[in-house]
């Protein structure tokens, strides 16, 4: 599950996830508690990053090599917009027996913002001082990789229902 913030990654995942009864893997629950208060933009942040997604990849393999399928949630900025950092993901699970669909929830940036102002979380609060330079970056964008587009402004039920009809 890739997106912007606030296009509900989380929810959806789950949905996904109980569906399929495969484990759930989100990046915010398996690395979170390390990461608070950390400057995920600053110097440090590529290396906290790469620390982050190995920890979601490697215990999706893991959960992979003995048969429980896994739904991945993060934002998988770097590996929708590059078709190398998708490939190398894409051969990791292969190598276990795995095969890898992207699924890449899309809202415009006006319902996004709501949804962040109304969760309230303090991660969104820098996103939020200034919305039309955080959405800028490209975070709206869609992946230059093979993927499934949702309409994340849907009910998350006929959400499921349109993945799970995408799924091979």
């Amino acid at each position: 599950m890739t997106g912007a913030p606030a296009t509900g990654k989380t929810t959806v995942g789950r949905l996904v996830a109980g569906a399929l009864r495969a484990a759930i893997l989100d990046q915010d629950v398996v690395t979170g508690p390390f990461v608070v208060g950390a400057d995920l933009d600053g110097a440090a942040g590529a290396a906290l990053r790469a620390a982050r997604y190995e920890s979601i990849l490697a215990t999706a393999a893991d959960c992979l090599s003995v048969g429980t399928s896994a739904v991945l949630v993060a934002p998988f900025t770097t590996e929708r917009s590059d078709s190398g950092a998708f490939g190398v993901l894409v051969e990791r699970f292969a190598a276990v027996g795995a095969s890898t669909t992207l699924v890449w929830l899309t809202a415009p940036a006006d319902i996004l913002i709501a949804r962040m102002s109304s969760r309230g979380a303090e991660r969104d609060a820098g996103k939020l001082a200034d919305p039309s330079a955080y959405f800028r970056a490209g975070l709206l964008d869609a992946p230059a990789v093979p993927h499934v587009r949702i309409d994340a402004t849907q009910d998350p039920v006929a959400q499921l229902e349109n993945i799970l009809t995408s799924l091979p």
